[in-house]
C-alpha cells in the first residue's frame, strides 16, 4: 500500500466524487483484493468468496458513510484482511477433515503480478534486513505451505506487513492486538518462513533441474531421476478425495523415484507439458489429452527438494484443459 494512503477511514473534506468514477475506483481494487485474499486463504475460491463478502459490506454503506472513506482502497483492504482472519479459523477445521493431504492451489506465475506493493525501502517495513524476509514470489507453493503453518493473526500479519507494506499500528486494528503484539506476531511469521526456507538457486538451475526430472520420469530412468532429486526431498499430492492420491507425504529420494516409475507403469499416456509457475517450470500433466493434474518444484543445491502434485480437479480451474 502507498505510504501516504492511510489505512483507516476518516473524514475526507473533499467535493463528493462522481458516482460512476466511484464506482469505477472501487471495482479497479478487486485484482489486487485477490491476491491478498489468496495469500491469507491458499485457495482462489475461498479468496474469491472474502472478496465477495468485502463488496458486499461496502454496497451495504449508507451513501454518507461511504463519502466519509478518504481511501476506499485501503478500506476495502482493512475489511478483506478481516474477513480472511474469522474465515482461515473456520477453514483449518475444514482440512483437518479434508480426504487425504490438502496442498495450497497452485498459480501461474504472472496471475497476481504487480499486485503487492510493498518496496524493500519502505519506512514501513523494518531498517534491519534480518527482520524482514524478501519475497521474489509472494504467491509460490514453497511460501504457501509455510502460511498454512502460521496461526490466522501470524498469517494475516506477515501479509499485510511484508507483502503489502502496511504498517503495525493499522494492522493491529485488523488482529486486535497493540502494535507491539503485532510485531511480535511479524517475527514469529518469520521464523516460520526462514525455517521453511533453503539454499535458493536461480531460476536458470531451476528449470534445468525440472527439465532433467521431466526427462528421467517420462524416459523410465530411475538413476537418472535419483541424480536430480534431494536425498531428503518430500512428495505431496493432493487428490481432495477426487482421485487416488498417496494419503501420506512421501519421503525420501527412492520412495518419491520409485512412486513416480509407478505411475508411468500405470499410466504409460501420462505427458508433460511446460508451464510457468509461481514456483518457476513446472508442468501440466495429461493422461490421452485429458488435464490430469499439475506438478511444481521446490529446488536447491542439493537437486529437488520438494515436489508438489496438485490432482485435485477443483484446484486446477485456472489452468487451460
Amino acid at each position: 500500500m502507498p505510504e501516504d494512503i492511510p489505512f483507516e477511514s476518516a473524514e475526507s473534506g473533499k467535493a463528493e466524487p462522481d458516482e460512476s468514477r466511484a464506482l469505477d475506483s472501487v471495482m479497479a481494487e478487486r485484482h489486487r483484493l485477490l491476491s491478498l485474499a489468496f495469500r491469507m486463504m491458499g485457495t482462489l475460491a475461498d479468496a474469491e468468496d472474502v472478496v465477495q463478502e468485502t463488496y458486499v459490506r461496502w454496497y451495504r454503506l449508507d451513501p454518507e458513510e461511504r463519502d466519509k472513506i478518504v481511501t476506499p482502497a485501503a478500506w476495502l483492504m482493512r475489511v478483506a484482511s478481516r474477513i480472511s482472519l474469522d474465515l482461515l479459523g473456520s477453514a483449518r477445521a475444514r482440512r483437518e477433515t479434508y480426504v487425504g493431504q490438502w496442498l495450497p492451489e497452485p498459480v501461474p506465475a504472472d496471475l497476481f503480478a504487480e499486485t503487492a506493493v510493498a518496496p524493500l525501502n519502505s519506512s514501513h517495513l523494518a531498517a534491519d534486513p534480518l527482520e524482514r524476509v524478501t519475497l521474489d514470489d509472494a504467491v509460490s507453493m514453497a511460501l504457501l505451505t509455510v502460511l498454512e503453518a502460521m496461526t490466522p493473526a501470524e498469517r494475516v500479519t506477515f501479509v499485510l506487513h511484508d507483502v503489502f507494506g502496511v504498517p503495525f499500528d493499522e494492522i493491529a486494528g485488523v488482529v486486535g492486538r497493540s502494535a507491539a503484539a503485532t510485531r511480535q506476531l511479524a517475527t514469529s511469521a518469520r521464523r516460520h518462513v526462514r525455517r521453511g526456507s533453503r539454499a535458493q538457486v536461480s531460476s536458470h538451475q531451476h528449470d534445468e533441474v525440472v527439465r532433467a526430472f521431466r526427462g528421467a520420469t517420462a524416459g523410465g530412468d530411475i538413476e537418472g531421476l535419483l541424480r536430480v532429486l534431494s536425498p531428503d526431498v518430500e512428495l505431496r499430492v493432493d487428490g481432495g478425495g477426487f482421485v487416488n492420491a498417496a494419503p501420506r507425504v512421501i519421503r525420501g529420494s527412492d520412495h518419491v523415484a520409485r512412486w513416480f516409475m509407478g505411475v508411468m507403469r500405470k499410466q504409460p499416456a501420462l505427458r508433460f507439458e511446460r508451464r510457468d509457475t509461481a514456483d518457476g517450470l513446472g508442468f501440466i500433466l495429461r493422461d490421452e489429452g485429458r488435464r490430469y493434474g499439475i506438478v511444481t518444484f521446490d529446488v536447491s543445491d542439493q537437486g529437488v527438494t520438494n515436489v508438489w502434485l496438485m490432482l485435485n480437479p477443483m484446484k486446477l480451474t485456472n489452468w487451460s484443459l
